[in-house]
């Protein structure tokens, strides 16, 4: 699996992330208003509505934050490299 490094940007209402692979950033993740949605490469790949309004409940945050990581996960897998050639 890979490792997504997160970046939280806000802390509550909304707390949200900017998740990165390496030095580049792939996605976003954002709750607020009580939704929670991933997005990656401009689309929406994970939503969902967790009890937390702005601000995940502590039991809540690893369970939705693993899920929108392998949402951005599949994405990225699905996409093809940028440049799937080298010139010499």
């Amino acid at each position: 699996m890979t490792k997504f490094r997160l970046v939280q940007t806000c802390g509550a209402c909304p707390e949200q992330y900017d998740v990165y692979l390496g030095d580049r950033e792939v996605g976003y993740m954002r709750l607020r208003h009580g939704y929670f949605y991933a997005e990656c490469l401009g689309e929406t790949v994970y939503e969902a509505h967790p009890r937390g309004d702005g601000i995940f409940e502590y039991e809540e945050r690893d369970h939705y934050l693993n899920a929108a990581c392998r949402a951005i996960e599949t994405k990225l897998n699905e996409e093809p490299e940028e440049n799937l050639f080298e010139i010499v």
